[in-house]
């Protein structure tokens, strides 16, 4: 890939779409809504009757409050094991990884879906900006909290990371002992992304031309004391554009899969947003994970080398890649979601 492309290849890697910066306060498209607020069923799914539902919060370990939803399955007794989950990347608690945690809820796990730190409900400042270490993090502190509940057996937790936090997921695992399980679907690993584009197409010298750019929004961001960000984001995509880039506007600009608090449905990530990504590389010791694992994937989705790739890698005794027949990409979000296989993977290693 020529270097004059490479920063518009990385944005469009990291949903950061679109030809123009703007500005705007915190919260002014997205709004970090107060809990308090948000007393009414806002997810994209239907709400089951089988479980019981409520927001929580939790700190991370450097202090940042987290929101959750906890799926609670209604009949229960005794302790139960629990699954944190969050994902994809660049979504809330109210979408796919809500779907998730409410039907594993269902088959009688406690689920508590989340969003990460500097998104959604959850706290953080600025807006709509992502870390390799504070999101591997963000899951560990669900592991914290979950440990902490009465009615969870704390030897018992497993985690479930939907695309781009399916590395962070495997990354807390390599590092956290207490997760006894750890499963993934349609993962990405966005520490490669940002730094290599899609199929390892960005070169040592146009990474470089890239990093320019984005110090040189550093200043910039510095001087006007105000973040920026791409305009529009996957509102821009058109039907000439790639297959999987309709593939996230069918997802996050339909009804099927918006939300207002979505930087995929609204926005964009920050200007800057790549450069942690870009040098702080997860799954780098992905030989020493003892953890079981499942990783699923679709079978025609654009990104399965990455569940490919890091499988091979994993240390783990037990473990397995699933692929879902005919399945791409976003098809694992809310379509084509292997519930049979996560149940029995969890029951199986959380017992």
């Amino acid at each position: 890939m020529k270097a004059k492309s490479a920063f518009s290849a990385l944005t469009l890697a990291i949903f950061m779409l679109g030809a123009s910066s703007m500005t705007y306060a915190a919260g002014a498209t997205n709004p970090n809504l107060p809990v308090s607020q948000v007393s009414e069923w806002d997810k994209t799914f239907p709400q089951s009757n089988k479980v019981e539902h409520k927001k929580v919060t939790f700190k991370n370990r450097y202090g940042i409050t987290l929101v959750g939803d906890l799926y609670l399955p209604k009949k229960r007794t005794g302790k139960l094991p629990a699954i944190a989950i969050s994902g994809p990347y660049g979504a809330v608690k109210e979408q796919s990884s809500g779907l998730h945690a409410q039907t594993l809820a269902e088959r009688g796990f406690v689920s508590l879906a989340f969003d990460g730190s500097f998104t959604g409900e959850s706290g953080g400042e600025v807006r709509d900006i992502s870390s390799p270490d504070i999101n591997t993090e963000d899951f560990s502190a669900a592991v914290d909290y979950l440990g902490l509940q009465d009615f969870v057996d704390r030897e018992k937790i497993g985690i479930l990371g939907i695309c781009g936090w399916g590395g962070f997921a495997l990354n807390a695992a390599i590092t956290d002992t207490r997760i006894k399980a750890v499963a993934t679907s349609t993962m990405y690993d966005m520490t490669r992304v940002s730094a290599k584009g899609y199929n390892d197409s960005i070169d040592e010298n146009a990474r470089f031309e890239s990093k320019k750019t984005l110090n040189v929004q550093r200043w910039a961001d510095f001087e006007s004391g105000k973040t920026t960000y791409p305009a529009n984001g996957l509102s821009q995509v058109k039907d000439s554009d790639a297959l999987f880039l309709r593939e996230y506007k069918d997802y996050y600009r339909s009804k099927r899969g918006f939300h207002q608090r979505s930087i995929n449905s609204q926005k964009s990530w920050s200007n800057t947003n790549a450069l942690s990504f870009m040098s702080d590389k997860i799954l780098t010791y992905a030989n020493e994970l003892k953890t079981p694992v499942l990783m699923a994937h679709g079978e025609i989705a654009h990104s399965r080398y990455f569940s490919e790739d890091a499988f091979l890698t994993l240390g783990s005794k037990n473990k397995e890649l699933f692929i879902v027949k005919g399945a791409n990409h976003t098809d694992l979000y809310d379509k084509k979601i292997p519930f049979d296989k996560f149940e029995a993977f969890f029951k199986e290693n959380l017992k």
